[in-house]
């Protein structure tokens, strides 16, 4: 199973677009990225839209080898939009949210944009509604879906996503888009049932602590993050990004983890997606200040 990841926030835009490839059969999980339209009063930098130019091309070229298209859930970071990018669906086989139930006025107005209004139900080969279901590709390999579950802590108001699973050759990765930790408890439970070798989680917004996010539910996810990474079998990698990766100071919360499994002799290692790919963590959003020479 061979990971490729772009545009997630430890690379300078938002997005979690993972990229995978079991034995030639392509697997894109929310490809798309995108950019805070104001962060600390400030519009993007001219650095920031060169990243996120350089990530959409990465993801509009890799759409075109994608056989299978996941989309967890209907915010502009995590799929393609624009317009004429509808025609980089053509003949995919889509699995998406439902954009009927379990889902909020905005988010089910840029599905029915997407597959109604620029025809992209008409252009896949195939448009499956994910929440709940398993599919089972060849012998070897399946891609499951949770059902759906909260967009951070439970009844939040941004909505439900699904958490993409793939199993291969008795190896799991699990996509948990947005879990924001995991927040709910429902996304720690199922997480810790799926015990994947590899995790892909959003890490809890700690940036907008006090904020948007009180602080309790900030402590809720990063217990979260704890209780998942010790369930996990040893040895297994978390990619913790998005938007914790919105935060100068994120590497609290994985020292935080790393203390405690240490002390509970749990080997689970944490990551961002950028180290992932041996890139240099590249934090532009926070750093929007410093971009503008402002302090």
């Amino acid at each position: 199973m061979k990971v490729r990841l772009i545009g997630f926030d430890s690379m300078g835009t938002r997005g979690m677009a993972t990229f995978i490839d079991v034995n030639g059969v392509t697997i894109f999980v929310d490809p798309g990225a995108n950019l805070a339209p104001r962060r600390f009063g400030l519009p993007p930098h001219g650095v920031e839209l060169e990243a996120l130019d350089r990530a959409l091309h990465e993801i509009r070229s890799l759409m075109i080898e994608a056989e299978y298209v996941v989309v967890s859930h209907y915010h502009r970071d995590h799929f393609l939009y624009r317009k004429g990018e509808e025609d980089l669906y053509n003949g995919k086989v889509v699995l998406a949210k439902d954009f009927t139930r379990n889902v909020n006025f905005s988010q089910r107005a840029r599905a029915y944009g997407l597959f109604v209004t620029r025809g992209v139900s008409g252009k896949v080969r195939s448009l499956e509604i994910a929440d709940g279901r398993s599919f089972r590709i060849d012998r070897d390999l399946t891609i499951e879906f949770s059902p759906p579950l909260p967009h951070g802590s439970e009844n939040t108001r941004l909505g439900y996503l699904v958490y993409t699973v793939v199993r291969a050759g008795g190896k799991v990765l699990v996509h948990a888009s947005d879990a924001q930790g995991p927040m709910s408890n429902a996304g720690v439970e199922f997480l810790k049932k799926a015990r994947p070798d590899v995790l892909i989680i959003s890490g809890p917004p700690t940036y907008l602590r006090d904020l948007k996010t009180p602080e309790p539910e900030i402590e809720k996810g990063v217990r979260g993050l704890l209780e998942v990474a010790s369930s996990l079998p040893d040895e297994s990698t978390i990619i913790v990004d998005h938007h914790l990766l919105r935060d100068l100071d994120y590497r609290w919360v994985f020292e935080t983890v790393e203390r405690a499994l240490s002390l509970r002799g749990v080997r689970v290692r944490l990551t961002t997606a950028a180290e992932y790919m041996n890139q240099p963590v590249n934090q532009l959003e926070a750093r929007r200040r410093e971009l503008w020479g402002r302090r």
